[in-house]
């Protein structure tokens, strides 16, 4: 499967690989996630969140993290950017340090946000 774009960022030894599909349609989501599933068989957590124009759908997934510290985290930045056809997936490798719910906030957004960065 071929992602627009990916990131990496590691905080307090967790690492957060951010993966961003264009132009998606919901059977894409899903064809995506399973290929990720695939891919990442030892991540502990793979969150992610998607925005549909025509009909317009938003969804989003926490994977196991505490309720809307990832996949919500991953919307609010599509939604603040207005970004529709989209999907972003966050894989998560536990690096042994519990970053409570702000701090998951902050690594899922700061994952997602990098997608969108100027190199």
């Amino acid at each position: 499967m071929k992602f627009n774009k990916i990131s990496e960022i590691i905080i307090k030894k967790s690492k957060f690989y951010g993966y961003l599909l264009e132009n998606v349609t919901e059977d894409q989501v899903e064809q995506a996630l399973k290929f990720l599933k695939e891919e990442h068989k030892k991540a502990t957590h793979i969150c992610f969140a998607y925005v549909l124009k025509d009909p317009f759908k938003e969804k989003f997934f926490d994977d196991g993290e505490p309720s809307r510290t990832a996949g919500y985290a991953i919307l609010s930045v599509l939604n603040k950017k207005k970004l529709t056809n989209v999907a972003v997936f966050v894989v998560r490798y536990f690096g042994g340090i519990k970053l409570g719910a702000g701090g998951l906030v902050r690594a899922y957004t700061m994952a997602t946000s990098k997608l969108f960065m100027e190199e």
